[in-house]
Parts: structure tokens; sequence; C-alpha cells
């Protein structure tokens, strides 16, 4: 039998809201078993970048990464963010390992092609170290992941970290079983945005169509919903999406997503 393996990944407003983040760390310190966490920081690179005079470039609500915004992203991800989280896993308890995905060879990409937009040194993931990043998690390290990765020739890409997440439970899957959380600030999919409760508990492949059709999952949610079924289909085995409450299993009002 697999031993069991918790992916989360904690989305920007948590990041920078300093009491629900500890709230946060402090759930995801006390799962059972194996856990990675992965996390962003694209506001505080916003904040950080205007404050240094380099501007954020968007298209279509996605980051346009030139080298300067390349640079600014290195030093919050993997450094401002990611040293905060580790040290406040620390003193929970929690044996953090601050990662970008250059760190032993984690996680693996290419330049994203240019298409209609050039997105500049943004990464598409080609695969993960699945047997390196399984000896950190057998030494007893819990991997803290930043939003970059690299092509093992030098050069480090700005990368989405719900692909991140998705990708890193993906490549364990073989080794674990793998469940794969969303965590965001709200209580998961709502069949309306309006109503923060009407929270829909379970999708599968099936009803995920009805959900499209209907115009229920659309805008900022597509993404995150291709990144859930991606996963889904690669061997992980359930994938959740809500808000930190659903770290603790007394609670099941949150979304789980399943074939």
């Amino acid at each position: 039998m697999k031993e069991k393996l918790s992916i989360v990944k904690i989305g920007g407003n948590i990041i920078e809201n300093s009491e629900e983040l500890s709230h946060l760390l402090g759930l995801f310190s006390k799962i059972d078993g194996h856990k990675i966490l992965v996390h962003g920081g694209g506001k505080k690179a916003t904040q950080i970048g205007n404050k240094l005079g380099i501007e954020t470039k968007m298209t279509n609500g996605r980051r346009i990464t030139d080298a300067e915004s390349l640079d600014v992203a290195i030093m919050v991800y993997g450094g401002l963010v990611s040293k905060k989280i580790t040290a406040q896993l620390q003193a929970l308890g929690c044996n953090a390992m601050g990662m970008s995905g250059a760190d032993a060879n984690a996680i693996h990409a290419h330049k994203r092609p240019v298409k209609e937009v050039d997105f500049g040194w943004v990464g598409d993931v080609d695969g993960v170290n699945s047997e390196g990043i399984s000896k950190l998690l057998q030494a007893g390290f819990t991997p803290v992941f930043c939003a970059l990765t690299h092509d093992g020739k030098g050069q480090l890409f700005n990368t989405n970290a719900d692909t991140i997440a998705s990708e890193l439970a993906i490549g364990l899957s073989s080794k674990y079983e793998t469940t794969l959380y969303y965590c965001f600030e709200k209580k998961g999919v709502l069949q309306n945005i309006e109503d923060e409760n009407s929270v829909i508990q379970h999708i599968n492949s099936e009803t995920y169509k009805f959900l499209l059709a209907d115009g229920i999952i659309a805008d900022g949610m597509l993404p995150k919903m291709h990144n859930c079924f991606h996963a889904l289909e690669n061997n992980v085995k359930q994938v959740c999406i809500g808000d930190s409450e659903m770290l603790q299993q007394s609670t099941s009002n949150f979304t789980t997503l399943t074939l």
C-alpha cells in the first residue's frame, strides 16, 4: 500500500493576510503523513517591483515576465515569501525546506513558446524529479515550493503555482497516494458567486461539463479546474478546493473533485 502524500497550494490572498496565513500554516503543520506546500507571491512581487520602479506588465490577466520582473520574482518568491513561510513552519515543529524548481533539480521546464503573446521568462513544466523529492520526504523534510522552475541550463522561469502543484502531484502519484488541495479565500467552487455558502461539494467529469455549459465555472476558475482534471487524469487520487478549513478532517464544506 502506498504512503499518503498531501500537496497544498496556497493562493495569493492568503499569503497577503498574515493572520490567515498563520492559521493555514498551523493546520498544514498538523496534517498527518508526508506533505508539500506550494506558493506563489504575485501580489507581493508587484508591490516590491513598484517600489523598485519596475512596472508590472499584464495581458488578459496573465503576467508578462521580462528580465527585470524575473529578478523580482526570484527575490520575492524564492526569498522573501519562501523564507518567511519556512520559518513559521519551523516554529510549528514542521521541518520545512524552501525550494525552487532548480533545487535538487526538482522541476524541469522550458520557456513558453511565443504565439499570440510573448510571456517572456515564463516556464511550462516538462516534469518533476520524483526520486529526489521522495528522498527529501522520506528523510522527514517538508518541501515548500515557490513558483520558480528551471531548464537545466542555468535559466530560471516564473511558473504558475497552480500548475506546479498539479505537476508535483502527478509526478509523485507513482510513489504515493496523492491528494491535491487548492486553498484560497472561498469555501469551494460556488453554485452562486454571490452566495459564499453555495459550495458544490462534489464535482466529477460529467457534472463539470454541465457547470461549464451553464457558465457556473468561468473566468479565473477555468485554469484552476483545468489543472485539477489534468491531475486526476494522471493518477492523482483526488483534488480538493476550498479555504484553509478544509485541511481539518472535521469539516466537509469544500469541493472535492474526482473523475
